[in-house]
């Protein structure tokens, strides 16, 4: 298999936002996963765990959608505010019908991003809230002057206003939301976004509502009727071994279910490219960004396990998921411009698993690490054989081009050319995260069992580089022009 790098054309900027997380008050998401409190004997800086903060770092996570996901639309941003002890406890209806205690509000979410160093995207409540409840909301995160909101924020303890770069007007509002049609969320989306203001010079970069899956009559009516209001529109899609509501199994599925997942997360391209069509009816010059901020491998929860809570193992079958799914978006990156993976810890395709004090680094997360250099990189245009089971990036920034490679067969390896006729170099770094079982993952007793490690299975010679990958395994190598 033999690819051409077209190193002298320059292609679309690969967004860092499209590495996003999603984090909601869902399961052990929140508590346990990031939040453990202040008196907690588990390392944490201000109640949020330190060993779940490093990790996120060390992936570069840019951004962090919160409170939901379906928990927005019943999330009233006043329960969390205030001193922790007085703040009101709901019932979080959707995910288990746990009782949530409001300890992690918005001023906990703003020091959750300070430790990462990401922005902002906060979803606001459409679906149960009203007009004035967001515009406050909103006055209270970004306003700096005197307000009966800038002044609550600091005697609340936050005297700076914090920057909120994203934010969602509603979330899935054509189901969980409010099951509304399409033509009555558009002019819902116009109403409430025009008081999600700009209290500063930066601007509030405003996301409406958009499509499930497949439903194009939606972003046909909601384009059509709010395109001029909007700076991003949301998509979401989940990857799928059997009909929604009987998932397969994360673990000992058969082999039947390994390609069947995979190609549910290829679907992402049919998807985005038909959307996309739409989208450019409306705005062709691409100024609205598509933003995927719920994807992922939805599964069967383990077992034991509350089924609200929505906890699954993370195998290198969902490592090929989110290779496949990245490149994708990468491909898309003229129109994508944010995605989300649903979740960031302890729910569905999460970066992290915690246990106690106990925390472990999923297949996924090392996907997600071995793909950072792509971030807000140059997408290199390339063209050469094809083959079903082999994925593939290529990207450059500051001189340095970035090759990602999925293998996502069973069975077979397969040898790869990259020939890079404008380009000098001579050597090369790689790592690979690969796997002999399909459904290989880690535990808390074996948290290494598929993880990085260094990878030497290639060769350089005149302008080409040659990389032999196993079968169910992923690479990157770096090169750099001599």
């Amino acid at each position: 298999m033999t690819i051409e790098i077209l190193t002298n054309k320059n292609g679309p900027i690969i967004s860092k936002y499209i590495y996003g997380q999603f984090a909601e008050h869902l399961g052990r998401c929140i508590y346990e996963g990031i939040w453990v409190g202040k008196e907690s004997d588990i390392p944490n800086d201000q109640g949020i765990r330190l060993d779940v903060v490093e990790a996120l770092k060390d992936i570069n996570v840019p951004v962090v959608r919160w409170p939901g996901g379906c928990f927005a639309d019943e999330y009233h941003w006043k329960d969390g505010i205030g001193t922790p002890a007085e703040r009101k406890t709901i019932v979080n209806t959707h995910w288990g019908g746990v009782v949530e205690n409001n300890h992690f509000g918005t001023h906990e979410y703003f020091h959750l991003l300070e430790l990462l160093g990401a922005e902002a995207y906060v979803n606001g409540n459409v679906g149960s809230g009203t007009v004035q409840e967001m515009q406050e909301w909103v006055e209270y995160m970004t306003f700096e002057g005197e307000s009966p909101m800038a002044n609550l924020r600091k005697e609340n303890g936050s005297d700076p206003a914090w920057d909120v770069k994203f934010f969602g007007v509603g979330n899935e509002s054509w189901g969980c939301g409010g099951n509304m049609r399409p033509e009555y969320y558009a002019d819902l989306y116009r109403r409430y976004q025009t008081y999600v203001r700009d209290y500063t010079d930066k601007h509030v970069y405003k996301i409406a509502c958009g499509p499930n899956i497949d439903d194009y009559n939606w972003m046909e009516q909601v384009m059509k009727i709010a395109a001029p209001f909007m700076d991003g529109i949301s998509l979401h899609h989940y990857a799928l071994t059997g009909e929604w509501l009987d998932k397969g199994p994360a673990l000992d599925f058969p082999e039947a279910h390994w390609y069947s997942l995979i190609d549910s997360a290829k679907k992402m391209d049919e998807l985005i490219t038909k959307h996309s069509t739409i989208m450019d009816k409306y705005d062709p010059e691409k100024r609205i960004g598509l933003i995927v901020d719920e994807w992922g491998s939805w599964l069967a929860v383990e077992k034991g396990t509350n089924p609200g809570f929505l906890y699954q193992q993370n195998t290198i079958r969902d490592a090929m998921v989110a290779s496949v799914t990245l490149n994708i978006f990468h491909r898309h990156a003229d129109r994508v411009q944010m995605a989300n993976i649903a979740q960031m810890v302890n729910v569905l395709q999460a970066m992290l698993l915690t246990e106690g004090n106990k925390m472990i680094k999923t297949p996924t997360y090392h996907v997600f690490d071995l793909y950072k250099y792509h971030q807000d990189a140059e997408l290199m245009d390339t063209y050469g054989d094809t083959k079903e089971h082999v994925d593939y990036t290529v990207s450059k920034k500051d001189e340095r081009i970035a090759i990602s490679i999925c293998n996502h067969s069973l069975n077979s390896k397969e040898t790869i050319d990259f020939n890079l006729p404008d380009y000098t170099f001579d050597n090369a770094e790689a790592w690979i995260l690969s796997a002999d079982k399909m459904d290989a993952h880690n535990t808390f007793e074996d948290p290494n069992a598929v993880s990085k490690k260094l990878f030497d299975d290639y060769s350089i010679k005149d302008k080409q580089i040659s990389v032999t990958l196993p079968s169910m395994s992923i690479a990157t190598i770096l090169i750099k022009g001599a």
